[in-house]
């Protein structure tokens, strides 16, 4: 059965289809998280109160709507544009990530998370 998380902020929310990966069970783990958003690009990330260690399909570049665990910064990316390291059109973090999922529907609903913005994740 596929495992799904909800991301809420004060100007929506979203749901995400996990992977069976070793990062999403760690994040399921951890669920709930309360945290505050940050905004890169058209990247929304938060920090998350647990590492991980690198997986065999571990990247920079990645689909849009992809949810990603940040190796270097301990911190969840949704990805839904370019970012500043982009080229063209890509989603492209600064460094590579773990993929641990994918947003449910449409990604650009993200477009209205603000930097500061409370956010919760939790099981869906």
């Amino acid at each position: 059965m596929m495992k799904r998380v909800r991301i809420a902020w004060p100007g929506g929310e979203v749901t995400a289809t996990l992977r069976p990966t070793a990062t999403a069970a760690t994040l399921l783990a951890a669920l709930p998280l309360e945290i505050t958003a940050n905004t890169w690009g058209d990247e929304v990330y938060f920090s998350v109160p647990f590492s991980a260690d690198a997986e065999h399909d571990a990247t920079e570049v990645v689909d849009r709507g992809a949810v990603c665990f940040w190796l270097d910064g301990d911190a969840i990316a949704l990805l839904f544009g370019p970012t500043p390291v982009s080229t063209g059109d890509e989603c492209r973090l600064v460094s590579a990530a773990n993929i641990v999922g994918h947003i449910d529907g449409d990604p650009e609903i993200l477009r209205k998370v603000r930097s500061g913005d409370h956010v919760r994740v939790e099981s869906a």
